[in-house]
């Protein structure tokens, strides 16, 4: 079975209203007693966790696959660089090949060695960014080169192996839990309840759920040539016309919509999260004009064609919010 044919089925079985999840509960029940013995040892001291030299905070959600933690971890960089903080990033470097980790990562980095999202991270931002699945190492690594006042940890909440002083939880709004029984049954890493423990609980969208402290919205009305990046269109200039919309993300129809939403025809072409792109993946017939996210983009730069293009979005964060944040790290005048 194809990854991308197994995603699907899993994604039909949480998010689909089938009963037929029940059979693998016990195996749920499993999961979740494991990640609580886990907590617990590292509650009880019996895990190490280990303290950075400055602030650490830990941004990440309880459901597998995308929700918009990477938009959420730019906008906070920004944020606090903006208010006067040395800021630094780490992330996992997910379904990156680099043969050994640790590795610092650039603009120009190659996202098949370190990963996507850590390559969309150093573009977007200009900050250290350190990837690398031991999230303490990369942490020490990058302040072993620069210092920081505050450590931001993509999606990191799993990672009870490095100590945070803030906790952010990212919920998709509109998919939310799922039929809310934890993997393989469902989609969550961890159960709901973890959401009282969190420092904060960020909602992508206009509905945000029960457990919510602030909302995050996603702006983006540009489509920029991805040979010339400073080259762009309005997006609804692409109105009246099909194009071909490339996701390889988690919930890729929230891109569909929003190129429709934007008065696009859209002829949509899903693939796997994470998918490493090839030219023939895109070798589409005709000569309509190719819509993709940013994400992907970074894995599409290197063999990009005229007619290819990228759609960047901003997360767009609550005033309160940011200023709550900026107070939580900030440096305490004795």
């Amino acid at each position: 079975m194809r990854r991308s044919d197994l995603e699907w089925r899993l994604q039909s079985l949480w998010y689909g209203g089938y009963r037929v999840y029940r059979l693998l509960l016990p195996l749920s029940w499993l999961y979740c007693g494991f990640c609580a013995l886990r907590r617990a040892a590292y509650r009880l001291r019996l895990l190490r966790s280990t303290a950075l030299d400055c602030k650490v905070v830990v941004v990440g959600n309880l459901v597998a696959g995308g929700s918009g933690k990477t938009p959420l971890v730019i906008a906070l960089a920004r944020t606090l660089q903006g208010r006067g903080l040395r800021v630094g990033i780490l992330c996992g470097g997910y379904r990156g090949r680099a043969k050994q980790w640790p590795v610092a990562v650039r603009a120009d980095s190659d996202p098949l060695e370190v990963g996507d999202e850590a390559v969309l991270l150093a573009q977007k931002t200009g900050l250290p960014v350190m990837a690398g699945p031991r999230r303490v190492d990369a942490g020490k690594a990058l302040l072993g080169s620069t210092r920081c006042d505050v450590l931001l940890c993509d999606d990191g909440l799993q990672h009870y192996a490095l100590r945070r002083d803030v906790e952010i939880v990212v919920v998709d709004a509109e998919r939310g839990f799922g039929n809310g029984a934890c993997l393989p049954a469902g989609p969550l890493r961890e159960p709901r309840k973890h959401l009282q423990r969190a420092d904060a609980v960020v909602a992508l969208g206009s509905e945000p759920c029960a457990e919510a402290t602030t909302v995050m919205q996603y702006v983006g009305s540009e489509a920029c040539k991805l040979a010339d990046p400073e080259h762009c269109y309005r997006l609804d200039a692409f109105a009246g016309q099909v194009v071909h919309g490339v996701a390889g993300i988690g919930y890729p129809q929230r891109f569909f919509r929003q190129l429709l939403d934007a008065g696009l025809s859209l002829e949509a072409h899903a693939f796997d999260d994470h998918h490493q792109f090839t030219p023939e993946d895109l070798a589409f017939a005709g000569r309509r004009p190719v819509l993709m996210t940013e994400k992907d983009a970074v894995k599409c730069r290197s063999f990009a064609r005229p007619d290819w293009w990228v759609v960047p979005v901003e997360a767009q964060l609550e005033p309160g919010f940011e200023d709550w944040l900026v107070n939580a790290v900030s440096p305490r005048e004795h």
